[in-house]
């Protein structure tokens, strides 16, 4: 009799516990699980002076370049996926921007969702952009550049941050630590970019790789909704390989096919007449 019970007690937590993970809540822990391992592994790697999985060979700079006929003063945009723990650069060739590298993200702080309040130690999600005033070549974390937050978007529903960066190291409480070999790479780009006339250069912030099989899983999280808004902009640009024109109207990001001229375009308030975001 004690056995039956233990076996129902058992088979009752377990189908309880398959239940939970369904629920948001479930997603929510997953995600936070696969984040914590995620960060637990390259600190590991960090502190033995080990690449972090997934590290380009940082010693074959030049000739990556070289093979992928790019070099430093071509207009360049920047892409961030939290949950992969991943930033990809992307180099404008031939009137289209083409992958250069994925590089692993050692440490960004937070949960999946966006930067809400200055000191939640939370990395920013949305569309941001790059100045020559954003960089720091003297950071205390080997280099570092500005994203912008908050932006137009961000202050319009009250946002509050500041020195949210993309930097060396890996240690971070709101900025994406790259360590000091791939910010190496990615400040040669973006400052022969901007000394190039790139004004300001785009970097696009997602929660997760923007499949919607990933936004399926989290449909009842209640960031759904911004994150099907961010999702729009990314598609625009996976199928145009052209960083949107992004703006905001009404409270929500929106967007028009970009082009060269719209590259280095800020993010502003503006409705645009024929808005492609509800296409």
């Amino acid at each position: 009799m004690l056995r039956l019970i233990f076996v129902s007690v058992l088979l009752t937590a377990l189908v309880a516990g398959a239940f939970y993970l369904f629920t948001p809540e479930g997603r929510q822990f997953i995600d936070r699980v696969t984040i914590n391992w995620d960060r637990q592994e390259n600190r590991g790697h960090f502190r033995a002076g080990r690449p972090l999985p997934g590290t380009p060979d940082l010693t074959r700079f030049s000739a990556r370049m070289s093979k992928a006929g790019v070099e430093p003063g071509m207009p360049v945009h920047i892409r961030i996926y939290k949950l992969e723990s991943e930033i990809e650069l992307w180099v404008q060739k031939n009137g289209r921007f083409e992958h250069f590298a994925t590089y692993p993200i050692c440490m960004w702080s937070g949960r999946l969702g966006p930067k809400l309040k200055e000191g939640d130690r939370q990395a920013p999600e949305g569309f941001y952009t790059v100045t020559k005033d954003a960089l720091n070549p003297n950071s205390i974390e080997h280099l570092s550049f500005n994203l912008g937050f908050p932006n137009v978007y961000d202050r319009g529903k009250g946002r509050t941050g500041s020195f949210l960066m993309v930097h060396g190291g890996c240690a971070s409480i709101g900025c994406y630590a790259v360590t000091d070999g791939v910010v190496d790479e990615l400040w040669a780009f973006v400052t022969a970019a901007l000394d190039n006339g790139q004004a300001h250069i785009p970097v696009h912030a997602f929660p997760f790789r923007m499949t919607e099989k990933n936004l399926r899983l989290r449909s009842g999280d209640k960031w759904a909704p911004f994150w099907t808004n961010l999702k729009r902009g990314h598609d625009m640009f996976a199928r145009d390989r052209m960083p949107p024109k992004v703006s905001v109207c009404e409270g929500e990001y929106v967007f028009e096919p970009g082009s060269a001229a719209t590259v280095d375009s800020v993010v502003e308030e503006h409705c645009p007449d024929e808005l492609a975001s509800s296409g």
